[in-house]
């Protein structure tokens, strides 16, 4: 058996081991869709190998939920992307023996060292962008084969994880997630190919397509729907079918082209940097035992649906899904993706409304409950290039978590994590100021904060934020 992470290969195998040895674990996930896959991606593995286990998922993982998880009476732990920040709490379960941990995460360790930690950042991987909490637990599944077993095929999961992680934000997926690619299309459960990097393509009409798809932003196209309308109406092709609007899945290769060339015209012709025109075009990836026209076709679609089952707190739901069911939790998971769109929906409408407060070196927002805490990063940066919302700031937003607490979550852009941003520092920095603690990654990060805190953290976040661009 190759390894897919050779850097990762030794490690892997010890934790594997361990679970093997183990009388019963507890498989203890995240709950987005990088989590999701990762537990799936382990539930597989795991049962595979005939090791009895039982799940067990967490929004956060702080103090409370640790205490529970050490209770359940099972002496392996294994937590899927989270429990590297949390080490230093995790350590204590295991030094009383409560516990023996295993982890497979991709999130900056917490200030304490334990035996079986499968995490690429301690083996010189970036875990923001080149190896996700998917990819790790992907790892962990290729080492847990039997001699005669094959896993590989769970690398469709992995991928999908890093594509909802954003790392495949610069255009693709680069880094150990490429042997992870690699692998899924030699075991013919992944398609890799050049094409259109907007979301929607299996499922939206196109002129939502268009409409909706601001990761490059073309005046007059983008949050405009008679013009995304208007410009597919002068393109001289027969775009409907009995009288609705097809999606890009149906067209030929052919006016595939067409449309993409005319995008890209107009594009220039509306002065949108070249850099940013690149950005149209990029690597897409395809589950190819799923339905064309389909939501689990896109590894991008996919995840999204994930992150709506989990933003509603019906993880379970999620993980059905990823482990194959196509029948009633597949529709209620598509029911959430609907409540959800409308809810960014809504959200975001909210925002451009209101607006947002600028600082010198970040701009933000507080939703208080007109957005739902979960969701409140996705709106944030869904509203990034909207009118009144800078593209080259990092935004942070906040709204209400419970009476005492308030959810923080910030994006930026690749551009500045290029400059010296760190989110990550940010959030953890501000936020452990104030009273709070977060994390997360260089481009996107979270944290929780006392209320009435806010002003303080966002002054605090300005500073650190200035110090990083300098």
């Amino acid at each position: 058996m190759d390894a897919p992470i050779p850097d990762l290969a030794e490690r892997a195998a010890e934790c594997a081991e361990r679970l093997h040895d183990a009388d019963g674990v507890v498989l203890a996930s995240h709950i987005d869709a990088d989590g999701l896959t990762s537990a799936a991606i382990a539930a597989s593995a795991l049962e595979r190998g005939r090791i009895p286990f039982e799940t067990v998922f967490s929004k956060q993982l702080g103090e409370d939920e640790i205490a529970e998880i050490a209770n359940m009476d099972r002496d392996v732990v294994l937590f899927t992307d989270f429990g590297s920040g949390q080490l230093d709490i995790i350590t204590e379960y295991e030094q009383s023996g409560d516990i023996t941990p295993v982890i497979a995460d991709h999130h900056q360790p917490a200030d304490a060292e334990t035996e079986y930690h499968l995490n690429p950042l301690l083996f010189g991987i970036n875990g923001a962008s080149e190896l996700s909490g998917a990819g790790a637990s992907y790892a962990l599944a290729r080492a847990l084969e039997p001699e005669d077993g094959d896993n590989r095929d769970l690398a469709a999961l992995a991928i999908v994880g890093a594509v909802g992680d954003m790392q495949a934000s610069g255009g693709e997926l680069v880094g150990a997630n490429r042997r992870i690619v690699e692998e899924g299309v030699s075991a013919g459960v992944l398609e890799e190919a050049t094409d259109l990097s907007l979301y929607g393509k299996q499922t939206r009409p196109l002129p939502k397509l268009l409409e909706y798809s601001t990761d490059v932003y073309i005046p007059g196209i983008s949050n405009d729907e008679r013009g995304a309308m208007g410009f597919l109406d002068d393109l001289d092709l027969d775009l409907k079918a009995d009288g609705d609007w097809r999606r890009w899945v149906d067209l030929t290769d052919d006016e595939r082209q067409t449309v993409a060339s005319a995008l890209v015209q107009r594009a220039v012709s509306r002065g949108v940097p070249a850099e940013k025109i690149d950005g149209l075009v990029g690597t897409t990836y395809s589950l190819t035992a799923e339905p064309e026209g389909t939501e689990l076709r896109d590894a991008s679609e996919f995840s999204t649906l994930l992150n709506a089952t989990a933003r509603y707190e019906r993880a379970d739901v999620g993980l059905a899904v990823c482990l194959g069911d196509r029948g009633d939790a597949l529709d209620r998971a598509r029911q959430l993706l609907r409540d959800h769109r409308r809810n960014l929906s809504d959200g975001i409408e909210w925002v451009t409304s209101e607006g947002v407060t600028r600082e010198e070196h970040v701009q933000w927002f507080h939703a208080e409950d007109r957005i739902r805490e979960t969701i409140v990063g996705i709106v944030a940066g869904m509203a990034v290039g909207a009118d009144g919302v800078d593209r080259g700031t990092p935004i942070i937003a906040f709204a209400n978590k419970t009476d005492e607490e308030v959810k923080v979550s910030s994006r930026g852009t690749h551009t500045l994590v290029r400059e010296g941003l760190d989110l990550s520092a940010v959030m953890g920095e501000a936020s452990r100021a104030v009273g709070g603690d977060g994390g997360g990654h260089d481009v996107a990060a979270g944290a929780t904060v006392p209320a009435g805190t806010e002003a303080e953290f966002i002054e605090l976040a300005d500073e650190i934020v200035a110090e990083q661009l300098s």
